[in-house]
């Protein structure tokens, strides 16, 4: 119920939701099953992935084995390259293996399914201490609450004080607020933008 609940948020809140682990053949295994519960969808029995089991193993799969050929009824199934299982999809939500190096090849066989607009990325180098700037990014934000806007002190820096970021799918929306940013701050306190 954890699971389902978690992933149900997370549907509705993002674009794209990967889950990572339990979808193995034990009995701790069960974010499958929390997938079709946030769904509100059946288990069912997929014969195509009980036929990959049975030709990694090599032999007709046992009922743990048959466990990872259950996939909430409607799933998608997305070859993974040169792995005997498919990466699972229920709706937006797909469903990675738990172990790294599977994670990562199921990954890279889907990664085009991923790309969307880029985010556009500005970064203002400045010259004054965060702390006497902090007013005008807050203010930054009131006036463009969908950036995402970094703030990065260094300490280091010969140059510069702070490296800010500015942040959106839409440039149009980064060049106003970078307008306004570079607008609001004091006379001198940018050394450059990127």
């Amino acid at each position: 119920a954890v699971i389902a609940e978690h992933v149900r948020m997370l549907h509705k809140a993002y674009d794209l939701v990967f889950t990572s682990g339990g979808i193995g053949p034990t009995h701790d295994d069960m974010t499958i099953d929390g997938i079709a519960l946030a769904f509100g969808r059946k288990l069912e029995h997929n014969e195509s992935i009980a036929a990959r089991i049975e030709r990694a193993a090599g032999k007709a799969p046992n009922a743990s084995q048959l466990k990872m050929a259950q996939v909430p009824a409607g799933a998608t199934l997305i070859d993974a390259g040169d792995l005997w299982f498919p990466l699972v999809v229920v709706e937006n939500v797909f469903i990675f293996p738990g172990i790294p190096e599977l994670l990562r090849k199921k990954f890279e066989s889907a990664r085009d399914r991923f790309r969307g607009i880029p985010f556009v990325i500005k970064r203002v180098y400045v010259t004054r201490m965060e702390s006497e700037i902090a007013q005008h990014l807050h203010d930054l934000l009131a006036e463009f609450p969908e950036l995402h806007l970094g703030s990065y002190p260094r300490i280091q820096e010969e140059s510069f004080r702070v490296m800010l970021t500015l942040e959106s799918r839409d440039a149009g929306y980064v060049q106003r607020a970078l307008d306004s940013l570079l607008g609001r701050l004091p006379d001198g306190a940018v050394r450059r933008v990127e």
